[in-house]
């Protein structure tokens, strides 16, 4: 959804954004994890299986003719699947550029 045009110096377009995200891997996945098993992004030895939910907002702002600001901000509850992880915040920050 677009917000109406904001006026300061010039006009700006901004959009706001959130999404609920919940993640789960099978239970063979599980048991490789938790004997120890590594993966390209899991995998630290050891596992206490919990499902990944996240929760995300964003901020989108239209600075010009194809220039774009954006904002994020996530927040993970059993990162990498794991109870014994996070719950972790990771924010973000993004430059758009069209050419």
């Amino acid at each position: 959804m677009v917000s109406p045009i904001t006026r300061f110096a010039f006009a700006i377009k901004h959009q706001e954004e959130a999404a609920f995200v919940s993640n789960g891997i099978s239970r063979w996945h599980q048991k490789y994890l938790a004997l120890g098993g590594r993966g390209f992004l899991l995998g630290d030895g050891g596992l206490h299986y919990g499902r990944e939910t996240i929760v995300e907002g964003y901020y989108n702002l239209h600075l010009w003719r194809g220039v774009y600001l954006g904002a994020d901000l996530q927040h993970i509850n059993n990162p990498g699947y794991n109870r014994d992880r996070g719950p972790a915040l990771v924010p973000g920050l993004r430059l758009h550029l069209d050419l």
